[in-house]
């Protein structure tokens, strides 16, 4: 999982305001709350990184590749006890250090439960290293291919289609529709058995790195005549996947194309699954397969579709992923919280209280607004944005929203006075308008200007809820409970 030291630096965060305020709303499912939150993306020092993986000690290798992939993957914990995945390119992998960056940063403004997300990176002389969050149970290959205790169900089987699927269009949507060497191996499975499939892949090819490892028999075609990565030779890597799955072994795609002409796809099927499918179940994936490994690029389904077709052959939905993987899931992180009336009104998303607490608070914990306030001198432009305020506070107080979002969104804009307090408002307006996205974005940059206000870590928290994410939600919670309870004995 991620890394809740500082999400952004706070020099950083003011050089890069409205830039981050574009990115932060944009987030899809939310950045992940964590120990002093970052909006998107966290630079981490080296020192840190070693530190967190004891000195990227041999013990903590998590995969490792040869020329073909110049890294080294190691499990770390940073020093909020949050496990991540470190990533440690080759010294000569990524030669331009501000094309690295540029791309981590990219693909870090992602935030979806169906990735394991990158939240961080770090970059000092020779080094490069990614950073994301840790999936502590295990490949896709490793339940599929190497099973130990019992074949993956078949439920099982289709929800990972579907999860990966559903990842991919996430990815195309925000405009990287590019991954590279989508296998087995890419997909990993969280604290709860869900599956999600690896940020790593989302990098464009370094100097050094090659977009296809894997044997050439699984490359799409087009690649090995061009070279080149596109959004439909991703599709035809998922469909090797499809069959993966079906089959519980990794078949060349020609040998079961041939299969699926003959007639004989019952070939293809893992005969571990044998009277745990119907024969129209099995046949759509077939079908869908072999959709996804036409030679033609131009005939392959889009990612939207593929969504599609596998949401109608979904079985088991309401029975949980840890369930149907036999993986066991702790309790002890589920213990109920002892929350303060802010907190009671975030965890049950009650938007009218959250709404009657922040008027109370007013601004006594806002010292930007203070300050400036305490200016004799004034510019037209300063007092324009002023108005600005004011208006937007007269529009909460009345519980219009979409006029307090536009005023508040005037004001940020003038960018003269940074305030967490105005976010905060901007983001309940945004949550009191169904916009979840955009209010999480609100929520981040607030704890970014003020990273000790627990009131930005209970409103991400109310986001997380809104958007489906309870566990997210729920550690984000206790992480303002916490901060607060620290500042009251301080």
């Amino acid at each position: 999982m991620g890394a809740r030291c500082s999400k952004f630096s706070i020099c950083w965060f003011h050089s890069h305001l409205k830039a981050s305020v574009l990115e932060s709303s944009d987030l899809e499912n939310g950045g992940k709350g964590e120990k002093n939150t970052w909006p998107s993306f966290t630079e981490f020092s080296l020192e840190q990184l070693k530190a967190a993986t004891s000195g990227f000690s041999p013990d903590n290798i998590v995969s490792e590749h040869g020329e073909k992939a110049p890294n080294v993957v190691y499990k770390g914990k940073l020093d909020n006890d949050r496990r991540v995945a470190v990533k440690r390119f080759n010294k000569f992998a990524w030669p331009d250090s501000r094309q690295f960056l540029e791309e981590a940063k990219a693909v870090g403004s992602l935030r979806s439960e169906r990735l394991a997300n990158l939240i961080g990176c770090c970059c000092e002389g020779d080094e490069r290293l990614l950073v994301a969050e840790f999936m502590p149970n295990e490949t896709l290959a490793k339940h599929l291919f190497h099973w130990e205790n019992q074949p993956m169900k078949w439920a099982m089987r289709l929800r990972v289609a579907l999860y990966l699927a559903q990842a991919l269009e996430f990815c195309s949507s925000k405009g990287r529709a590019l991954y590279h060497d989508l296998n087995a191996y890419r997909i990993l499975f969280d604290d709860d058995g869900n599956p999600r499939l690896s940020c790593f892949g989302l990098m464009k090819n370094s100097r050094d790195g090659k977009s296809y490892s894997t044997n050439l028999a699984f490359t799409p075609p087009e690649y090995l005549r061009t070279g080149r990565v596109t959004p439909e030779s991703v599709v035809y890597s998922f469909g090797t996947l499809l069959l993966d799955l079906m089959s519980g072994k990794h078949i060349p795609p020609s040998h079961a194309l041939d299969l699926i002409r003959g007639k004989n796809f019952l070939m293809l099927m893992d005969s571990a699954l044998e009277g745990h499918f119907s024969n129209d179940d099995g046949t759509e994936l077939v079908r869908l397969a072999s959709r996804c490994l036409q030679y033609e690029a131009r005939e392959r389904p889009n990612a939207k579709s593929l969504v599609t077709s596998l949401m109608s052959v979904q079985k088991e939905a309401e029975v949980p992923s840890y369930v149907l993987m036999a993986i066991p899931h702790g309790t002890a992180s589920k213990q109920p919280l002892s929350l303060t009336p802010f907190g009671e009104a975030c965890m049950r998303i009650d938007l009218t209280a959250i709404h009657e607490i922040l008027e109370k608070m007013g601004y006594k914990d806002d010292e930007g607004i203070a300050n400036e306030l305490s200016f004799q001198m004034w510019t037209g432009q300063m007092q324009e944005t002023l108005n600005s305020k004011k208006h937007g506070d007269t529009a909460f107080r009345a519980k219009d929203f979409a006029t307090a979002i536009d005023c508040y969104t005037q004001f940020i804009d003038g960018g003269t006075i940074v305030s967490p307090t105005v976010y905060a408002r901007r983001c309940l307006s945004y949550l009191m308008n169904d916009k979840p996205q955009q209010a999480l974005g609100d929520a981040m940059q607030a704890q970014a200007v003020s990273p000790q206000w627990p009131t930005a870590l209970y409103l991400q928290a109310a986001c997380l809820f809104s958007l489906g994410m309870e566990t997210d939600a729920q550690e984000t919670l206790k992480d303002g409970t916490n901060m607060e309870a620290n500042r009251a004995k301080n």
